[in-house]
């Protein structure tokens, strides 16, 4: 939730970063609502303070029975006015999105991104390279089939070394950043809505969103929701931040509106498994910029561990969410698709998600929103594309990575 404050204050500011996001909201209406809900309550408070008075008196055996009574109607009829005001209000709010870092570039989408750095160099091959598919399959890594069967598409089912490379990357990754203070956490994955709501991702991701209607309850699609939910509705001591979590956990995504794309292989699937990374930390913005750019740095070392070229990028503000003040996307090389492709994303969220979720900490008389990030580890099928392909050999088997192989049982080479 933005700040009601610096919309009352600094409208322009919100309305470009609405139009750089291209998120359609009326600030205007929002302003106007603002200031007839604060005229609406100064009204009700004059009528109840009336009213106290009033009553008084009769109390005392005075008369003002009539009036009284009159006073009571025009409470109940102002209380109305005031909920409908701030219905409406808290309902633009919650579709305003969060303002943009100064350096941020304008853009609409992936190619608008700007560019930082590259590590390592793309393989190039001496025999016919295949893709991660081919390769899984011939190797007994996947099976497609029988989960399509009784799951639908974009299902699957890692098996034997396939489950144990997945386990292995996440293994590592999760140790990474453990080594590095974060506490790992398996939190749940079964939430209610205000934990969405909380974390940003309603009301605009519903559509992404896997419902239990039977029992009012969602999956999530990254364990960001369940880690910073943990915090929601408390008051933190100053001392414990910044808190750092490690969370494991199966994540699901609906892919809606995504037909076709994507749709050959592991890249794009509703199910997948990650290690996400997560900060809440004092509402400061040179403390959370630093935050952002360490665990931007944990991903980066975690691909550099793999071996794995990869690229940096600044989202432009068109791939940046309702939430997001800056985001970096780190793009792996996958060689059968030719180019760099996203396996991880960044993201600092300033008291965006802190006043969403009511997470504050006192900082001597004052209780403060704090600020949040979030960034991948790693993510599970999409990271194994990328290691199949490019550590594949001319005879169709695959190299274990040589930090991977303490996870494998020493298992060098993958083959039939």
């Amino acid at each position: 939730m933005m700040n009601l404050e610096l919309i009352r204050t600094n409208p322009d500011a919100v309305k470009r970063a609405a139009a750089a996001k291209r998120v359609s909201v009326d600030i205007d209406e929002l302003i106007e609502l603002d200031q007839k809900s604060r005229r609406a309550t100064e009204h009700l408070d004059g009528l109840r303070h009336t009213l106290k008075t009033v009553s008084r008196q009769v109390g005392a055996g005075g008369e003002g029975r009539e009036q009284a009574k009159a006073l009571g109607d025009e409470i109940r009829v102002a209380e109305l006015e005031q909920r409908n005001h701030r219905g409406r209000l808290d309902t633009l709010l919650s579709q305003v999105p969060n303002i943009l870092a100064p350096e941020v570039p304008e853009g609409d989408d992936d190619s608008d991104n700007l560019e930082i750095r590259r590590w390592g160099t793309p393989r190039s091959f001496d025999f016919p390279k295949r893709d991660h598919l081919e390769l899984m399959l011939d190797l007994g890594m996947v099976n497609l089939d029988g989960p399509r069967q009784f799951a639908g598409a974009r299902s699957y089912a890692l098996t034997g070394p396939g489950a144990m490379l997945e386990l292995a990357v996440l293994r590592y990754a999760m140790d990474t950043v453990v080594a590095k203070g974060f506490t790992p956490v398996i939190p749940p994955v079964i939430v209610r809505e205000q934990a969405l709501f909380g974390t940003g991702f309603f009301p605009g991701s519903r559509e992404e969103t896997y419902q239990l209607p039977a029992d009012d309850l969602y999956l999530v699609g990254t364990s960001e929701v369940g880690l910073v939910a943990m915090h929601s509705d408390s008051i933190l001591s100053e001392e414990q931040l910044p808190i750092r979590y490690a969370g494991w956990s199966p994540c699901f995504r609906r892919e809606a509106g995504s037909a076709g794309r994507d749709s050959r292989g592991l890249y794009r699937v509703h199910q997948f498994t990650k290690v996400e990374q997560v900060v809440i930390c004092h509402n400061d913005p040179v403390v959370s910029e630093r935050e952002h750019y360490g665990l931007l740095g944990n991903a980066e070392a975690i691909l550099q561990g793999l071996d794995l070229p990869h690229r940096v990028a600044l989202a432009c503000s068109g791939e940046t969410g309702l939430g997001q003040y800056r985001k970096h996307e780190v793009e792996t090389w996958m060689p059968s698709r030719d180019s760099y492709s996203e396996t991880h994303s960044c993201s600092t969220m300033l008291d965006f998600q802190g006043r969403r979720s009511r997470i504050r900490y006192r900082s001597g008389k004052d209780k403060i929103f704090a600020h949040t990030l979030n960034n991948t580890a790693v993510a599970s099928p999409r990271i194994l594309v990328a290691i199949v392909e490019n550590y594949q050999n001319a005879d169709g088997t695959v190299t274990v990575p040589e930090v991977l192989r303490p996870y494998m049982y020493g298992l060098e080479v993958i083959s039939k």
